[in-house]
């Protein structure tokens, strides 16, 4: 099947201008106008989202957060993500010992290290709990424009830390444009507790699900290079190697992490499925370890930030057949943290300079 041409480049310098609050929102929708390319079918657990290059689904309830496990289809190749979904969030932390009140915190908000889950690197969640796991229900709304879909969805943390308070919100944007093997993406935090180093945790682009290697053949990180799946044999904890922790070296050019999809009944190479954090300076570490899975955890921010304001980052998520495309494609999108939408158009928003 043919494709349309990727519309890589005419809407981002829309980010400079300030897009109108949502319109054209619809929560179950099947309605589409033609122009958008995709069809949606929604019930009350899922929407369903086919398109000409992609197709996906987005989960109402259970697993929430991103695009559902094995459900994001490369039309070209017949791939599909061999993990538990793309863009998946965890909850907001902060370096430091929860030792102090450990004893206090409900379940599912204390962190455990000097395991190989966590490794050996002190950190305490502040709101909580787990989205993925624990939020149970999200109401995702579907943004038709021209020539794409979007799909907004949020949740308000409802548990935290002794002395903090819950309330921070969490606000998910996935834009797919007509003919493109891949998303754009951003997640946002509104926070309500100040902290000198606060992130949030996301899988990015998500963890592969394999047997000795089975479903992939390499792994590319862009601040490190090339690495065999054999290196994935054997559980290793996150700080023992591939760890990139922003500060210890010189910030990547870019930072893009991908892994090359593997049939795993003949062995034959498929595309890479990358996720492209399109402000290398957004992201304070980020895991490529063994743990019964290949582990792709993000921490993003990780700075001052006081109680009221927002930090988050944007990402370009999908199928590419080479190193060299989705280069090409990042710098076309490079130096942005957020992302907008509504009926008409969809724009990326610019960084902010590092203070």
């Amino acid at each position: 099947m043919k494709l349309r041409p990727c519309p890589q480049v005419r809407f981002i310098f829309a980010a400079l201008i300030a897009v109108a609050p949502l319109f054209g929102i619809r929560s179950e929708a099947g309605d589409l106008p033609p122009s958008s390319g995709f069809q949606v079918t929604a019930s009350d657990s899922q929407i369903a989202v086919t398109g000409e290059a992609l197709d996906f689904t987005i989960r109402k309830k259970g697993y929430v957060s991103g695009i559902a496990a094995g459900t994001f289809l490369d039309k070209k190749t017949g791939f599909r993500d061999p993990g538990f979904g793309l863009d998946i969030l965890d909850w907001l932390l902060e370096p430091g010992s929860d030792s102090e009140y450990r004893e206090l915190l409900p379940d599912g908000m204390r962190y455990d290290t000097g395991n190989l889950f966590h490794g050996e690197r002190a950190r305490r969640i502040v709101e909580g709990p787990q989205i993925c796991t624990q939020a149970k229900e999200l109401f995702p709304a579907i943004v038709s424009g021209p020539d794409f879909v979007a799909v907004k969805q949020g949740w308000t943390y409802t548990a935290a830390a002794p002395g903090r308070r819950a309330g921070s919100t969490w606000e998910q944007t996935l834009v797919f444009p007509r003919g493109c093997r891949y998303c754009i993406a951003a997640d946002k935090m509104t926070v309500v507790n100040a902290s000198e180093a606060m992130a949030f945790r996301l899988d990015m682009p998500g963890h592969i699900r394999h047997t000795g290697g089975d479903t992939f053949s390499e792994i590319y990180l862009s601040y490190h290079g090339r690495i065999p799946s054999g290196e994935f044999r054997a559980d290793f904890a996150p700080d023992v190697k591939f760890d990139y922790r922003r500060g210890t070296g010189p910030l990547p050019e870019r930072f893009i992490r991908a892994y090359h999809l593997r049939d795993p009944r003949d062995g034959k190479d498929g595309p890479w499925l990358a996720g492209m954090t399109l402000n290398p300076g957004d992201v304070s570490e980020a895991w490529c370890h063994q743990r019964g899975y290949v582990c792709f955890i993000e921490e993003i921010g990780e700075r001052p930030v006081k109680a009221g304001e927002s930090f988050g980052a944007a990402y370009v998520i999908g199928y590419f057949d080479s190193v060299e495309e989705m280069t090409t494609v990042y710098d076309q999108f490079r130096n942005h943290s957020g992302l907008t939408a509504d009926s008409k158009s969809w724009a990326l928003t610019p960084s902010k300079p590092e203070k």
